[in-house]
């Protein structure tokens, strides 16, 4: 299963398919438009905020010759039909309405690897993400398949939603910290985020 872009609106906004779900992006590197989708998500959610799941995820500057990876540059948050793409290396600031997003203990933030990621965000930005559930531990729990533990993300949709998404390797080695992304590195980062969230969702309702 491959994502696709449905519609670009060109304005930093588009619609990504994700097998039969559309998911409305933002991308952006403005502090001012993150304050503007998490402001959109408490109004969408606030009769359940005590309970909501947040896929997370991050890309980082690719390592060459050797050397360690960059600091993060994209962070990728999904909740329901909709993902913010923050180029948070080449952002104007980085509002406060995302460090008290992320540190709010009513939220769950799921992802493969989301303590590691959780990690680079606290050293590269200052931001402390309170409350992570790394997937491949809820899905061993919950599935009673322990190894499970040990699989990534793609499997993780497999089990829990039964479709297999393509990553291709040249979009996740790609330069995450470009100026521009390109549509496949948009739908690749989009996939991702919106595939922890549902994984996690589902995981949670006992839709599997």
């Amino acid at each position: 299963m491959a994502t696709s872009m449905v519609t670009d609106f060109g304005d930093g906004h588009c619609i990504v398919a994700f097998d039969q779900d559309h998911v409305h992006t933002t991308l952006t590197s403005s502090g001012g438009v993150v304050d503007e989708w998490l402001d959109l998500i408490y109004r969408i959610h606030r009769r359940r905020l005590d309970r909501l799941v947040v896929g997370l995820d991050v890309e980082w500057r690719p390592s060459f010759r050797g050397l360690p990876p960059g600091p993060v540059a994209l962070l990728q948050l999904c909740v329901g039909r909709r993902c913010l793409v923050f180029q948070i290396l080449r952002a104007d600031y980085v509002p406060d309405s995302l460090f008290d997003f992320l540190a709010d203990g009513r939220f769950t933030f799921v992802g493969v690897g989301v303590y590691g990621d959780a990690q680079k965000l606290s050293a590269h930005y200052g931001l402390a993400v309170t409350n992570t559930v790394d997937l491949r531990y809820l899905a061993a729990n919950t599935l009673g398949k322990p190894a499970l533990r040990h699989t990534g993300l793609q499997g993780l949709v497999w089990q829990v939603m039964g479709v297999w998404p393509e990553k291709p390797h040249h979009v996740r080695v790609s330069a995450w910290d470009a100026p521009r992304l390109t549509r496949d590195q948009l739908q690749y980062a989009c996939a991702d985020a919106f595939a922890s969230f549902e994984v996690g969702r589902r995981l949670y309702d006992g839709d599997y």
